[in-house]
This record gives structure tokens, C-alpha cells and sequence, in this order.
């Protein structure tokens, strides 16, 4: 089963959208996350959701 977790970003209203999109490669690139959702508000408030996969280790110790 696939665990992620999620950052939530708020650009305010007036960010370009170059500005919006070196943000977003910034953690894409550097934090490993990806776009889940990305809302345009009304307003011009962009509200967007970023995941990345929680990589669960197995344990290879053995007991004797």
C-alpha cells in the first residue's frame, strides 16, 4: 500500500505565473513532491496540494 503525505500552499493573488511555476519546480525538484490538486480561486488565490511517497524500510535484521 502507497502512504503520502500532503503540503498545502497558498500563492496570493498577483503572483505570476512564472513565479507560481519556479515554486512549485523548487519543491518538485528539491523536496520530492508532486502536484496533487491545484485551485484557482475567484479571486486569483492559487491553493495547491503537494504529495510525496512515504518510503516505508523493511527490516532485514534476522533473529537467531
Amino acid at each position: 500500500m502507497v502512504d503520502y503525505e500532503y503540503q498545502r500552499l497558498t500563492l496570493p493573488r498577483g503572483t505570476p505565473r512564472s513565479v507560481a511555476q519556479r515554486v512549485l519546480t523548487d519543491a518538485a525538484e528539491r523536496g520530492h513532491w508532486e502536484l496533487d490538486r491545484l485551485r484557482l480561486s475567484a479571486d486569483g488565490t492559487r491553493r495547491v496540494i503537494l504529495r510525496r511517497r512515504i518510503l516505508r524500510m523493511s527490516s532485514t535484521l534476522t533473529s537467531a
